[in-house]
């Protein structure tokens, strides 16, 4: 697998985050949804561990955009690491990412996704927060 095919398997997938979420803090809805997206640099380091075999880890940095114009996570900045395997035309990944917003409160997702070359899936699950997202649940693809 090309640096350059991880890349975009990455952002198409971080790209069109939406974070599902249940909000306990009182700054925010108590339910409700948080629909982002995020514009990324990647940074890949792939290693052919074998014929047409591929594993690697990378990290990436960028700045998340609520749908909304404005809200919770606009305008904020967002960090991934990541791992992958690929092989025969697709792969595996597994990552954690931190969501910023302009106050330096904090969402973390735990994702893993999966391409089989054709269609990019995977989910991605909040297991906390900071500050108002503090107690926030919730997952999304």
């Amino acid at each position: 697998m090309k640096t350059s095919s991880k890349a975009a398997y990455f952002g198409a997938v971080l790209a069109g985050l939406g974070l599902m979420a249940t909000c306990m803090a009182e700054d925010l809805p108590k339910s409700g949804t948080i629909s982002i997206h995020t514009g990324w640099k990647v940074v890949a380091e792939p290693i052919e561990v074998g014929e047409k075999i591929t594993q690697g880890h990378g990290n990436v940095v960028g700045v998340s955009f609520n749908e909304k114009g404005s809200g919770p996570l606009h305008g904020g900045p967002a960090i991934c690491f990541f791992t992958f395997f690929a092989r025969d035309g697709g792969d595996v990944s597994k990552g954690y990412c931190s969501f910023g917003d302009i106050d330096g409160d904090k969402i973390f997702t735990d994702w893993d996704g999966k391409n089989d070359g054709k269609v990019n899936q995977g989910i991605n699950r909040i297991v906390g927060g900071t500050g108002k997202y503090k107690g926030i649940t919730g997952s999304g693809p």
